[in-house]
């Protein structure tokens, strides 16, 4: 085994090798670049060596530099993970040539594979079900069409170098395939740098099945069952679960069998993926074969009981297969969750931001089997923590959320409870829109196949509704119950924050805005408080609701509305509050006009109190000239702070108000003049 390997790689999966490789007492070198000086992967890494700038083509896809660490280093071998260089048989070469192991395929079972028309030409001689269709070299755009007619339509072009959705188009009729056959093309070489297309039937309410491979240098190769990926937006997996429902045991068979021959056809070596498309009537086809470790390899551990990754250190480093075929029962149902920084409702479009909070369920970061030899019930593969940033330059996943069940009914309940308690903070992401996929009829009900999001859009992409009163009394109380007192003296009314008067009721009022809100007439949510002895009366539309809390912890509230119980987690961003309660995630932006009292200048130039209160900081003197923003006076009114900022830059002419002075409301705090 070896002592020390080089993860090629960045992110969770780079994570992830470094965990089993820690576990087996194997040292681990990260790489990185300038963007990820800080990044996760280098801090769980024994050692880690700076690639380069940013860009992938300046840091992670120079093989040259990577192999250059691994010699520096002392590094027998290097993981590439996937993506990046995991699939390029030229690195492959360069690192056998610099006696480094790859831990991943030989080359030439990356070329065999690697272009999609050679590729159904080999799994044809190798008895490999294949979709009808044309996968020969000739490109002349009349005989493609020629081929169409043959087959009949609807036919998918497909670029024969292409993945992840590019290069791909669906022609219904003969009419239009000239102008599909060119879009296809131009995308083709813009995206991989080769125009060359194949033809294919198109099937109607497809899934997509794949089936794990693992060979060794032993002549040993083995399947370790199917992962059903069908639900895909773009021709790109949302979720993948194992093993496939409804999926007879002589149909499974036949599809590993088919794995497997496709592997030998090829000289495989490691850990391999054979993706087929499957009708409706349980026929199936071959795709393509992925030379590498997939991204939902998660699933297939859980329900077999194996580490995929220990496995390519091993059959890499010259050892036999850990299970034979009859060892690698199914145990279970798993799911997998991709938690992505992006933004559904706007195409999908990837979010970048700081990840300002990252509140995820009660979760193992790796783990297969506990006490029970049951795995355990949710796992979270991240290469993120709260306080990283999420950028533009690499793919915007932030974890890979995954949970076992011991049938698909359990898994799907857990999958559930799991998204619910998952709160990020900072960002957009796909969290709510993976909540109402996994409760939606279609998958619940295991009706699947690669056009589900799209038939059901209408469901999964519901129009923006009015914040729930439960959501504005949580974000209500988060407001209130923040407020701090001015005196340890619990005994001391004066400095009670609980609303205490010496005659009437204590009455505030607060507004929140979110998009719906927005659109209406009135723009904001508006609700008033009446503080009472144990607890407060909130007033909305007219209507009161006795309100209490019952408890509170790290953001998290427990609190009773109209006698019920109601429970919600409140992160602050500012003034935008992050309500998650039911499920569910509101945003509400809480627009507080004492914070933003003195940014308005007077029109005698003068900066006034908001309110009735005390001088406690003045931070400028007269003469002082500062700029836009900065903080003048700080007040305490209400139990709480309030700082007077300058409007703009400008010439601090004369402080009104020293510290501890009492100050009437409306009252000048000093005389302020803009700058030109």
């Amino acid at each position: 085994m070896f002592t020390k390997i080089l993860i090629a790689n960045r992110g969770e999966i780079a994570c992830r090798v470094a965990a089993t490789a820690r576990r087996l007492g194997i040292k681990t070198v990260a790489v990185y670049s300038e963007a990820d000086a800080n990044a996760k992967h280098v801090a769980v890494c024994d050692e880690a060596v700076l690639l380069g700038p940013a860009a992938a083509k300046d840091s992670y896809l120079r093989g040259d530099k990577i192999i250059a660490a691994a010699q520096a280093t002392g590094a027998q071998a290097i993981h590439p993970g996937y993506g990046f260089l995991s699939e390029n048989a030229e690195f492959a070469d360069a690192c056998a040539a610099a006696g480094l192991v790859f831990i991943g395929p030989p080359g030439s079972s990356m070329r065999a594979m690697g272009s999609k028309s050679a590729a159904k030409q080999l799994m044809e001689g190798a008895n490999v079900p294949l979709v009808p269709g044309y996968h020969g070299d000739a490109q002349d755009p009349e005989l493609l069409q020629a081929e169409a007619n043959r087959i009949g339509y609807p036919v998918l072009l497909k670029a024969s170098a292409g993945g992840g959705g590019k290069g791909m188009r669906v022609v219904e009729r003969s009419e239009d395939f000239q102008a599909a056959l060119a879009s296809c093309k131009r995308e083709a070489i813009s995206s991989f740098g080769d125009d060359k297309v194949l033809v294919e039937k198109y099937l109607t309410r497809p899934r997509h099945i794949e089936i794990q491979v693992f060979a060794d240098t032993h002549g040993n190769c083995v399947y370790l069952h199917e992962r059903d990926c069908s639900v895909q937006r773009r021709h790109q997996k949302v979720l993948e679960e194992a093993p496939a429902p409804g999926m007879p045991p002589e149909r499974r068979a036949a599809m590993g069998e088919a794995a497997v021959a496709a592997a030998r056809a090829v000289g495989y070596v490691g850990a391999g993926t054979v993706e087929f498309i499957a009708n409706q009537d349980g026929s199936f086809y071959f795709m393509e074969m992925n030379t590498r470790l997939q991204v939902e390899h998660p699933v297939t551990e859980m329900i077999t009981g194996t580490d995929l990754v220990e496995w390519q250190l091993r059959v890499a480093a010259g050892q036999p297969l850990p299970k034979q075929q009859h060892e690698l029962a199914i145990h279970g149902h798993a799911i997998e969750a991709r938690v992505y920084a992006e933004n559904p409702e706007k195409g999908f479009l990837p979010s970048i931001g700081t990840l300002q909070y990252m509140d995820t369920p009660a979760h193992v970061a790796f783990e297969l089997g506990g006490a029970d030899g049951n795995p355990a019930g949710v796992r979270i593969d991240s290469g993120v923590r709260a306080g990283d940033a999420i950028s533009p330059f690499y793919d915007p996943m932030i974890a890979k959320l995954i949970v076992w069940g011991a049938d698909r009914a359990q898994a799907l309940a857990r999958m559930a409870q799991a998204l619910s308690e998952f709160h990020i903070v900072g960002l957009a992401t796909n969290i709510a829109f993976l909540k109402r996929l996994v409760e939606g009829g279609a998958f619940a009900q295991a009706d699947l196949d690669t056009g589900l999001i799209e038939r059901h859009s209408a469901a999964l992409f519901p129009p923006a509704g009015p914040a729930p009163l439960p959501a504005l009394a949580l974000a209500a109380v988060a407001l209130v119950s923040a407020d701090t007192p001015t005196s340890t003296n619990p005994a001391d009314p004066w400095t009670s924050t609980h609303g205490w008067r010496m005659n009437g009721t204590c009455r505030r009022r607060l507004a929140f805005g979110d998009e719906y809100a927005a659109a209406t007439d009135a723009k904001v949510y508006a609700i008033d408080l009446a503080y009472h002895a144990h607890g407060w009366t909130l007033e909305a539309d007219g209507k009161a609701h006795p309100l209490a809390l019952v408890a509170q912890h790290d953001g998290r509230y427990a609190i009773r509305l109209d006698g019920q119980a109601i429970a919600g987690t409140v992160r602050r961003d500012g003034e935008t509050l992050h309500v998650f309660t039911g499920g569910l995630h509101h945003v509400l932006a809480w627009s507080d006009p004492l914070a933003h009292a003195g940014e308005h200048e007077t029109a005698d130039g003068r900066l006034t109190a908001p309110m009735p209160g005390k001088v406690v900081a003045v931070m400028a003197a007269n003469g002082q000239h500062v700029r836009k923003g900065e903080p003048l006076v700080i007040m305490e009114a209400m139990k709480m702070e309030h700082t007077i900022a300058a409007p703009s830059d400008g010439l601090v002419e004369e402080v009104l108000y020293q510290v501890g002075d009492q100050v009437a409301d409306g009252a000048p705090l000093l005389a302020f003049k803009a700058a030109a």
